[in-house]
Protein backbone atom coordinates (compact mmCIF):
# COMPACT_ATOMS: atom_id res chain seq x y z
CA UNK A 1 0.00 0.00 0.00
CA UNK A 2 1.46 3.46 -0.67
CA UNK A 3 2.71 5.64 2.08
CA UNK A 4 0.81 8.79 2.79
CA UNK A 5 2.30 11.91 1.98
CA UNK A 6 3.23 13.01 5.54
CA UNK A 7 5.67 9.43 5.43
CA UNK A 8 7.01 9.96 2.11
CA UNK A 9 10.55 11.84 1.13
CA UNK A 10 8.99 14.80 -0.95
CA UNK A 11 10.66 17.47 -3.15
CA UNK A 12 9.03 20.24 -3.67
CA UNK A 13 10.40 21.70 -7.37
CA UNK A 14 9.97 25.15 -8.85
CA UNK A 15 9.07 25.76 -12.91
CA UNK A 16 12.23 27.22 -13.29
CA UNK A 17 14.04 24.27 -12.14
CA UNK A 18 12.06 21.62 -13.43
CA UNK A 19 11.70 22.83 -17.35
CA UNK A 20 13.33 25.57 -19.13
CA UNK A 21 11.51 28.80 -18.74
CA UNK A 22 14.59 31.33 -20.02
CA UNK A 23 12.68 32.29 -22.95
CA UNK A 24 9.72 33.17 -21.36
CA UNK A 25 10.85 34.49 -18.08
CA UNK A 26 12.61 37.41 -20.88
CA UNK A 27 9.39 37.52 -21.95
CA UNK A 28 7.61 38.64 -18.98
CA UNK A 29 11.11 40.93 -17.77
CA UNK A 30 10.78 42.60 -20.62
CA UNK A 31 6.91 42.63 -21.83
CA UNK A 32 5.36 42.37 -18.85
CA UNK A 33 2.69 39.86 -17.24
CA UNK A 34 0.09 40.23 -19.78
CA UNK A 35 2.31 39.17 -22.32
CA UNK A 36 3.63 36.46 -20.70
CA UNK A 37 0.16 34.96 -20.06
CA UNK A 38 -0.81 35.55 -23.23
CA UNK A 39 2.52 33.35 -25.22
CA UNK A 40 1.51 31.23 -22.46
CA UNK A 41 -1.67 30.00 -23.07
CA UNK A 42 -1.15 30.05 -26.94
CA UNK A 43 1.88 27.71 -26.28
CA UNK A 44 0.24 25.86 -23.87
CA UNK A 45 0.46 22.40 -26.57
CA UNK A 46 4.14 23.38 -26.85
CA UNK A 47 6.30 20.54 -24.86
CA UNK A 48 9.09 22.70 -22.85
CA UNK A 49 12.72 21.49 -22.29
CA UNK A 50 14.29 20.18 -19.90
CA UNK A 51 15.56 22.08 -16.96
CA UNK A 52 18.65 21.78 -14.96
CA UNK A 53 16.77 20.00 -12.24
CA UNK A 54 14.96 17.49 -14.53
CA UNK A 55 17.75 14.64 -14.27
CA UNK A 56 17.08 14.36 -10.80
CA UNK A 57 13.88 14.43 -10.41
CA UNK A 58 12.94 11.60 -13.29
CA UNK A 59 15.71 9.92 -11.27
CA UNK A 60 13.62 9.94 -8.16
CA UNK A 61 10.50 9.31 -9.23
CA UNK A 62 12.55 6.24 -10.73
CA UNK A 63 12.67 5.39 -7.19
CA UNK A 64 9.04 4.79 -6.84
CA UNK A 65 9.04 1.99 -9.81
CA UNK A 66 10.99 -0.28 -7.30
CA UNK A 67 9.79 -0.32 -4.37
CA UNK A 68 6.19 0.26 -6.17
CA UNK A 69 3.80 -1.60 -3.18
CA UNK A 70 5.13 1.45 -1.44
CA UNK A 71 6.25 4.63 -3.52
CA UNK A 72 7.72 6.14 -1.05
CA UNK A 73 8.76 9.52 -2.98
CA UNK A 74 6.98 12.51 -4.11
CA UNK A 75 7.12 15.50 -6.17
CA UNK A 76 5.31 18.48 -5.67
CA UNK A 77 5.20 21.73 -8.45
CA UNK A 78 5.35 24.67 -6.47
CA UNK A 79 5.10 27.18 -9.14
CA UNK A 80 4.47 31.06 -9.64
CA UNK A 81 1.93 30.50 -12.65
CA UNK A 82 -1.69 31.30 -12.40
CA UNK A 83 -3.70 27.42 -12.85
CA UNK A 84 -4.30 29.06 -16.51
CA UNK A 85 -0.51 29.67 -17.44
CA UNK A 86 0.03 26.43 -15.36
CA UNK A 87 -1.23 24.00 -17.97
CA UNK A 88 1.48 24.20 -20.23
CA UNK A 89 3.63 22.88 -17.52
CA UNK A 90 1.37 20.08 -16.47
CA UNK A 91 1.08 18.94 -20.48
CA UNK A 92 4.57 19.26 -20.25
CA UNK A 93 4.94 16.89 -16.90
CA UNK A 94 2.29 14.38 -19.21
CA UNK A 95 4.65 14.82 -22.13
CA UNK A 96 7.77 13.26 -20.32
CA UNK A 97 5.93 11.06 -18.06
CA UNK A 98 6.67 12.34 -14.99
CA UNK A 99 4.15 11.07 -11.97
CA UNK A 100 3.74 14.53 -10.41
CA UNK A 101 0.04 14.95 -9.99
CA UNK A 102 0.13 17.55 -7.15
CA UNK A 103 0.76 21.52 -7.10
CA UNK A 104 0.23 24.85 -5.68
CA UNK A 105 0.16 27.75 -8.63
CA UNK A 106 0.71 31.13 -6.63
CA UNK A 107 0.09 33.60 -9.54
CA UNK A 108 3.18 35.72 -9.09
CA UNK A 109 3.63 34.98 -4.90
CA UNK A 110 6.04 32.85 -3.66
CA UNK A 111 4.73 29.11 -2.28
CA UNK A 112 7.06 28.46 0.48
CA UNK A 113 4.58 29.03 3.10
CA UNK A 114 3.19 25.73 1.72
CA UNK A 115 6.07 23.41 2.17
CA UNK A 116 5.21 22.42 5.54
CA UNK A 117 1.20 21.25 3.85
CA UNK A 118 2.80 18.79 1.27
CA UNK A 119 5.92 17.47 3.76
CA UNK A 120 8.48 18.80 1.46
CA UNK A 121 12.22 18.00 2.86
CA UNK A 122 13.62 19.73 -0.15
CA UNK A 123 12.69 22.39 -1.89
CA UNK A 124 14.97 23.63 -5.29
CA UNK A 125 14.39 26.73 -6.68
CA UNK A 126 16.11 28.94 -9.36
CA UNK A 127 14.86 32.48 -7.63
CA UNK A 128 17.46 33.11 -4.80
CA UNK A 129 14.83 35.14 -3.17
CA UNK A 130 12.13 32.41 -3.25
CA UNK A 131 14.83 30.03 -1.44
CA UNK A 132 15.85 32.77 1.03
CA UNK A 133 12.56 32.98 2.33
CA UNK A 134 11.93 29.21 2.71
CA UNK A 135 15.43 28.98 4.52
CA UNK A 136 14.75 31.95 6.78
CA UNK A 137 11.06 30.24 8.01
CA UNK A 138 13.21 26.84 8.89
CA UNK A 139 12.53 24.46 5.54
CA UNK A 140 15.18 23.02 3.87
CA UNK A 141 15.95 24.79 0.18
CA UNK A 142 18.86 24.70 -2.29
CA UNK A 143 18.93 27.80 -5.29
CA UNK A 144 19.87 25.65 -8.36
CA UNK A 145 22.34 27.10 -10.35
CA UNK A 146 21.86 28.04 -13.84
CA UNK A 147 24.28 25.68 -16.09
CA UNK A 148 24.27 23.80 -19.07
CA UNK A 149 23.15 20.26 -18.60
CA UNK A 150 23.61 17.42 -21.08
CA UNK A 151 22.00 14.18 -19.13
CA UNK A 152 23.27 10.62 -20.09
CA UNK A 153 19.26 9.73 -19.71
CA UNK A 154 19.87 5.62 -20.70
CA UNK A 155 21.80 5.94 -17.28
CA UNK A 156 19.26 5.29 -14.90
CA UNK A 157 21.26 5.70 -11.58
CA UNK A 158 20.64 8.48 -9.33
CA UNK A 159 23.39 10.08 -7.68
CA UNK A 160 22.91 12.76 -4.95
CA UNK A 161 26.70 14.59 -3.23
CA UNK A 162 26.39 16.50 -0.53
CA UNK A 163 28.96 18.80 1.32
CA UNK A 164 28.66 18.27 5.54
CA UNK A 165 29.16 21.59 7.36
CA UNK A 166 26.66 24.34 6.57
CA UNK A 167 24.55 21.75 4.14
CA UNK A 168 24.14 18.36 6.90
CA UNK A 169 25.18 19.57 9.60
CA UNK A 170 24.78 22.95 11.24
CA UNK A 171 27.92 25.51 11.02
CA UNK A 172 29.62 24.98 14.15
CA UNK A 173 32.97 24.52 12.75
CA UNK A 174 32.73 26.58 10.29
CA UNK A 175 32.54 29.53 13.08
CA UNK A 176 35.45 28.38 14.57
CA UNK A 177 37.27 28.04 11.39
CA UNK A 178 35.96 31.39 10.03
CA UNK A 179 36.61 33.14 13.69
CA UNK A 180 39.92 31.21 15.42
CA UNK A 181 41.31 30.10 11.88
CA UNK A 182 42.74 26.28 11.17
CA UNK A 183 44.75 25.74 14.56
CA UNK A 184 42.03 26.82 16.37
CA UNK A 185 39.67 24.73 14.41
CA UNK A 186 41.52 21.16 14.62
CA UNK A 187 41.98 21.69 18.18
CA UNK A 188 37.93 22.15 18.78
CA UNK A 189 36.79 19.26 16.40
CA UNK A 190 39.23 16.95 18.51
CA UNK A 191 38.03 17.94 21.56
CA UNK A 192 34.77 17.21 20.69
CA UNK A 193 34.84 14.82 18.79
CA UNK A 194 32.77 11.98 20.45
CA UNK A 195 30.11 15.27 20.50
CA UNK A 196 27.47 14.83 17.32
CA UNK A 197 27.47 18.36 15.64
CA UNK A 198 23.45 19.75 15.24
CA UNK A 199 21.45 19.39 12.30
CA UNK A 200 22.08 21.32 9.35
CA UNK A 201 19.30 22.72 6.67
CA UNK A 202 19.22 19.31 4.76
CA UNK A 203 19.34 16.95 7.56
CA UNK A 204 15.86 15.68 7.04
CA UNK A 205 16.14 15.32 2.92
CA UNK A 206 19.72 13.96 4.19
CA UNK A 207 18.36 11.24 6.44
CA UNK A 208 15.60 10.51 4.50
CA UNK A 209 17.38 9.77 1.45
CA UNK A 210 19.65 7.67 3.29
CA UNK A 211 17.24 5.69 4.41
CA UNK A 212 16.60 4.89 0.64
CA UNK A 213 20.03 3.90 0.36
CA UNK A 214 20.06 1.35 3.22
CA UNK A 215 16.85 0.15 1.31
CA UNK A 216 18.85 -0.62 -1.72
CA UNK A 217 22.04 -2.22 -0.06
CA UNK A 218 19.45 -4.70 1.49
CA UNK A 219 18.17 -5.44 -1.66
CA UNK A 220 21.40 -5.71 -2.89
CA UNK A 221 22.75 -8.15 -0.32
CA UNK A 222 19.38 -10.66 -1.10
CA UNK A 223 20.01 -10.24 -4.68
CA UNK A 224 23.85 -9.87 -5.93
CA UNK A 225 21.97 -9.11 -9.23
CA UNK A 226 20.57 -6.46 -8.56
CA UNK A 227 21.39 -2.64 -9.19
CA UNK A 228 21.43 0.11 -7.32
CA UNK A 229 19.98 2.86 -8.51
CA UNK A 230 20.70 4.94 -5.57
CA UNK A 231 24.25 6.55 -4.87
CA UNK A 232 24.94 9.15 -2.04
CA UNK A 233 28.30 10.46 -1.26
CA UNK A 234 29.44 13.26 0.92
CA UNK A 235 32.65 15.89 -0.51
CA UNK A 236 34.05 17.77 2.38
CA UNK A 237 36.88 19.79 3.04
CA UNK A 238 37.47 18.20 6.23
CA UNK A 239 40.60 15.77 6.70
CA UNK A 240 42.00 14.17 9.87
CA UNK A 241 41.78 14.64 12.57
CA UNK A 242 38.35 16.77 11.92
CA UNK A 243 37.31 13.47 9.78
CA UNK A 244 36.43 11.69 13.57
CA UNK A 245 33.59 14.28 14.52
CA UNK A 246 31.85 13.92 11.08
CA UNK A 247 31.79 10.39 11.11
CA UNK A 248 30.55 10.07 14.93
CA UNK A 249 27.81 12.55 13.73
CA UNK A 250 26.15 10.64 11.16
CA UNK A 251 26.88 7.45 13.52
CA UNK A 252 24.68 9.22 16.00
CA UNK A 253 22.00 10.30 13.64
CA UNK A 254 21.83 6.68 12.42
CA UNK A 255 22.80 7.52 8.61
CA UNK A 256 25.14 6.24 6.27
CA UNK A 257 26.58 6.85 2.68
CA UNK A 258 27.73 5.01 0.22
CA UNK A 259 31.20 7.36 -0.41
CA UNK A 260 32.66 10.15 1.29
CA UNK A 261 35.67 12.02 0.59
CA UNK A 262 37.49 14.05 2.83
CA UNK A 263 39.66 16.61 1.02
CA UNK A 264 41.81 18.70 3.37
CA UNK A 265 42.18 21.16 0.47
CA UNK A 266 41.73 19.44 -2.45
CA UNK A 267 39.44 20.74 -5.63
CA UNK A 268 36.39 19.48 -4.78
CA UNK A 269 35.67 19.46 -8.49
CA UNK A 270 38.31 16.80 -9.03
CA UNK A 271 35.63 14.12 -7.55
CA UNK A 272 32.54 15.74 -8.84
CA UNK A 273 33.82 15.29 -13.03
CA UNK A 274 34.07 12.07 -11.79
CA UNK A 275 31.47 11.19 -10.10
CA UNK A 276 28.62 13.55 -12.02
CA UNK A 277 26.05 13.61 -9.54
CA UNK A 278 22.84 14.74 -10.38
CA UNK A 279 22.80 17.13 -7.88
CA UNK A 280 25.53 18.46 -6.08
CA UNK A 281 24.70 20.49 -2.36
CA UNK A 282 27.23 22.86 -0.93
CA UNK A 283 26.66 26.58 1.32
CA UNK A 284 29.61 28.19 -0.26
CA UNK A 285 29.39 29.32 -3.65
CA UNK A 286 33.27 29.48 -4.17
CA UNK A 287 32.85 25.57 -4.52
CA UNK A 288 30.01 26.34 -7.40
CA UNK A 289 32.48 28.51 -9.42
CA UNK A 290 31.98 27.93 -13.32
CA UNK A 291 34.90 25.30 -14.07
CA UNK A 292 32.34 22.97 -12.38
CA UNK A 293 30.18 21.75 -15.77
CA UNK A 294 27.68 19.47 -16.70
CA UNK A 295 26.91 19.13 -12.74
CA UNK A 296 23.65 20.84 -11.70
CA UNK A 297 25.17 22.56 -8.68
CA UNK A 298 22.69 23.72 -5.81
CA UNK A 299 23.49 26.22 -3.29
CA UNK A 300 22.50 26.29 -0.10
CA UNK A 301 22.28 29.93 1.84
CA UNK A 302 23.09 29.57 5.24
CA UNK A 303 24.95 30.20 8.02
CA UNK A 304 28.60 32.03 7.95
CA UNK A 305 29.67 30.93 4.75
CA UNK A 306 26.47 33.25 3.62
CA UNK A 307 26.87 35.90 6.08
CA UNK A 308 26.66 39.58 3.80
CA UNK A 309 28.92 41.29 6.28
CA UNK A 310 32.08 38.78 5.73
Amino acid sequence: MPYPIQKKLVVGISSNALFDLKKEDDIFINEGLGAYRKYQVEHREDFLKEGIAFPFISRFLNINDVYSDEKPVEVVLLSKNSPETGVRIFNSIKHYKLDISRAAFMSGKTAYEYIPAFNISLFLATDEKDVQLAMGAGYGAGRIIRTEIVDDSHIKELRVAFDFDGVIADDEAETIYKEQGIKKYYEYETEHSGDALRPGPLADFFKKISFLQKLESKKESKDPTYKKILKTAIITARNAPAHERAINTLKEWGVSVDEMFLLGGVEKKRILDIMKPHLYFDDQLSHLDGSIQNIPLVHIPFGVSNNKDE
